[in-house]
């Protein structure tokens, strides 16, 4: 009586037992038939790598990032959120269409003015010349227009800086600038930062660690005279560490001679030596990766830290610092890269396209994380050194505000 029950038992049964092996059997249905759609979908890509593509773009996931929105102005001032490679091919553009349009008024009073007894011969020629420059020119302006269809790198193109930025801060961008950045580094008043101190000493080169006291019989020397300092005696930057509760909080980095002033805020500081796996660095020069600065308050954050390191990197030490803004947070990471055989579990290294890149199918890159770790928010750009140091009513040229993160799709960097 029993066994007749027990066959006779539905998927909604009361048995418990009995339960849980259906549920099992029909998990595992389900898992077998997703496997067996993978496969046939893995079997007709392989014949028509076309249909890969097409999922890969249909399923791409809709993160805040690929929502991003830019502000519709001709503005390349430090609060406009506009990307300037696509403002400075705007503004190409224009230029050409301007330059076309004054040569075809050019020509036409040029036309005019010649003589009517032309030979019929010489003018079906010169039709036929001034056709030929028209389709030249529009197949150029068409190859500017269209956008090239391998995605764009997240790298930042330094070249890409406005005029405007230039006249404004010429020191920060200027060409004469040392090709080996001599960095002070101080600290606040009374500071228990010292080993974290020491630690950015180790990431920039040529840098100094001095630190400061408020002690009773010494000179409490403010910000300007530490910079007047460290100007007299060659050095291109100042750096002061500030702390709250023994724990670095923020970051002030001062541009030497005269500023500006830029100030950052530290979240998630971890040093080196807890890092899991960690290596210790050397005294090589480091290469610099800065990633996704896009907007004219990001190419000006850029040029600051390009101007941290030293301009001709060591590739023997096979370091590489990197700087990647995402979201207007900027994460700062120090790597020892190595190339090695792919293994047989490995998978090639693509291009932007997804196809294998030639030439480096059998060498894969590992990385080794060295410290310190930390990431960075811009709160302020002073005109000078230091808020006190900058007058005028442009004295502050940019400082974030609550109110700027109220959308979310838009961000300053």
């Amino acid at each position: 009586m029993g066994s007749q029950r027990s066959t006779s038992l539905s998927k909604k049964t009361g048995n418990k037992l009995h339960r849980q092996s259906l549920y099992v059997k029909q998990k595992q249905e389900r898992e077998k038939e997703k496997r067996e759609a993978r496969f046939r979908r893995k079997k007709e890509e392989d014949r028509e790598p076309e249909l890969r593509r097409e999922r890969v773009e249909r399923n791409k996931p809709a993160t805040i990032d690929r929502k991003r929105v830019w502000d519709d102005v001709d503005d390349d001032g430090l609060g406009a959120s506009v990307d300037m490679e696509q403002l400075l091919k705007k503004r190409r553009l224009q230029q050409e269409e301007a330059e076309e349009k004054l040569s075809a008024e050019v020509e036409q009073g040029d036309d005019s003015e010649k003589d009517d007894e032309e030979d019929s011969m010489l003018g079906s020629d010169d039709e036929e010349e001034s056709d030929e420059e028209a389709a030249a020119k529009a197949r150029a302006k068409q190859v500017i227009r269209d956008d090239s269809l391998a995605p764009s790198t997240t790298s930042t193109n330094l070249d890409l800086t406005p005029e405007s930025l230039v006249a404004k801060f010429p020191s920060l961008f200027s060409d004469d600038g040392p090709a080996e950045p001599q960095v002070l580094i101080t600290t606040t008043l009374n500071s228990t930062l010292h080993d974290e101190a020491r630690l950015l000493c180790t990431l920039f080169p040529h840098s100094t660690y001095i630190p400061r006291s408020a002690h009773k019989y010494g000179h409490k020397y403010s910000v300007r005279e530490i910079c007047k300092f460290a100007g007299n005696r060659g050095f291109s930057s100042v750096m002061i560490l500030r702390e709250d509760q023994k724990r670095p909080i923020g970051l002030d980095i001062v541009h030497l001679p005269s500023g500006p002033t830029f100030h950052f805020t530290i979240s998630n500081w971890v040093e080196g030596k807890k890092l899991p796996g960690h290596g210790n660095p050397t005294n090589h020069y480091p290469e610099l990766l800065l990633n996704n600065f896009r907007t004219p308050l990001g190419v000006l954050t850029a040029r600051l830290f390009t101007s941290l390191w030293p301009k001709t990197p060591e590739f023997q030490g096979r370091q590489v610092v990197t700087l990647h803004n995402q979201r207007d947070y900027i994460f700062l990471r120090r790597h020892r890269y190595v190339f090695r055989d792919k293994r047989a579990t490995e998978k090639s290294v693509v291009g932007a396209d997804g196809k294998e890149l030639k030439g480096v199918e059998s060498i894969r890159a590992g990385l080794q994380e060295l410290g310190p770790r930390a990431t960075l928010k811009l709160r302020r750009i002073d005109k000078g050194i230091g808020r006190a140091g900058s007058e005028g009513d442009d004295a502050v040229q940019w400082e974030w505000k609550a109110k700027m993160e109220k959308k979310r799709t838009r961000f300053n960097l």
